[in-house]
């Protein structure tokens, strides 16, 4: 029995039709729709009870004050004659950084790790200078828009998933890995300190101490300080975590990579006084050098020696790979990879190179 609360070809208020279900995020539906009047393809989102329609309408209004490459633009909220809450905002084709965990990823290269980082970076920058604290940045937070044009990320849902304290309550109370929250299983890993002891009062420097997390994640393939009540025991250690050696073992990645450890580091203070800011979090990664490749995928189809081979590829040319450039485990013969490709002969170059694994 579908119980969504709109269809296909359902008409908002004269202007907006939906043509088609996207998927639940935090507290709200979200849809892929056409502004008829304006002729663009818009997400449409609503929330998916009533009780959540305060917090939502205040994440509008919040993220309509930002206005920045990086932030989903909100472009218009409106409440039907029905009483229901939309939101309408700038549709990105591409998948939030939790569903790419969700599939074949565990950890991506560090040169594209810096990239996100410099426009997460970005984005809260703008974001704070116009008085906004997005008090929930997660992978399912960030849009990932990978095509020919090169590497994107936008930030949303601004404050629509902020954890209650009630919810954080049952957070420490309980494990949380048996509770049916999604919204607040998918925040824990990724929140400050501050936000544990007082859930109400939580600023900028929550923001900076997240997206630490949030790199470390997708440089490691870990949680820096597990997920459920693991997490919350772990963070009043105060000890920042590990780094997996292999982050730092191949020479290819190694600077880069401590780069990186540096600006986490610095993010994930335990003192919120004493993080970056997100103007200076903008400084440090305006000194990393990446570059805005496209990501491939393909699959190891040949050796050529005991070191290198082949990738498959979608058009007619083959892609050569060396076991020196694979960030992380070793890939062989029948490995499907995510790589970068740059101009060789007479093979097009795989550069960076990371194994994905099977679901």
């Amino acid at each position: 029995m579908n119980t969504l609360p709109l269809q296909a070809n359902d008409i908002i208020l004269d202007r907006y039709e939906i043509l088609k279900y996207i998927g639940a995020g935090g507290m709200q539906y979200v849809y892929q729709a056409r502004d008829t009047k304006l002729k663009r393809i818009v997400a449409l989102k609503t929330p998916q009870n009533a009780s959540q329609a305060i917090r939502f309408k205040q994440s509008a209004i919040l993220a309509a004050r930002i206005n920045h490459h990086n932030v989903a633009k909100t472009f218009d909220y409106f409440t039907s004659p029905e009483n229901k809450e939309y939101l309408i905002e700038e549709y990105v084709d591409g998948v939030d950084l939790d569903q790419m965990f969700d599939g074949k990823v565990r950890y991506i290269d560090p040169y594209l790790v810096a990239r996100l980082l410099h426009y997460m970076a970005k984005g809260l920058s703008a974001s704070h200078h116009a008085g906004v604290v997005h008090r929930d940045i997660k992978p399912s937070n960030i849009l990932f828009i990978n095509n020919s044009s090169g590497i994107e990320i936008k930030i949303t849902d601004f404050g629509i998933a902020k954890m209650a304290e009630s919810e954080l309550t049952e957070a420490v109370e309980r494990d949380i890995t048996v509770t049916n929250s999604r919204t607040v299983l998918g925040a824990i890993p990724f929140m400050a300190p501050e936000v544990i002891d007082t859930p109400t009062k939580v600023g900028k420097e929550a923001d900076i101490w997240s997206t630490g997390a949030l790199i470390f994640k997708l440089l490691t393939g870990e949680y820096p300080f597990g997920t459920g009540l693991k997490a919350i025991q772990n963070l009043g250690i105060s000890k920042f975590p590990e780094i997996p050696d292999f982050v730092t073992k191949n020479i290819q990645y190694k600077s880069i990579a401590e780069s990186i450890i540096e600006i986490m580091k610095r993010c994930m203070k335990f003192e919120p006084t004493e993080r970056l800011t997100a103007d200076e979090l903008v400084q440090q990664c305006g000194k990393l050098c990446y570059s805005s490749n496209e990501r491939f995928i393909g699959a190891i189809y040949k050796s050529i020696h005991t070191t290198n081979g082949l990738i498959s590829t979608s058009t007619y040319r083959d892609v050569f790979y060396h076991q020196k450039n694979i960030y992380g485990q070793i890939a062989a013969v029948g490995d499907e990879v995510m790589y970068a490709k740059h101009e060789g002969v007479p093979y097009e170059r795989a550069f960076p190179v990371v194994k994905l694994y099977s679901k």
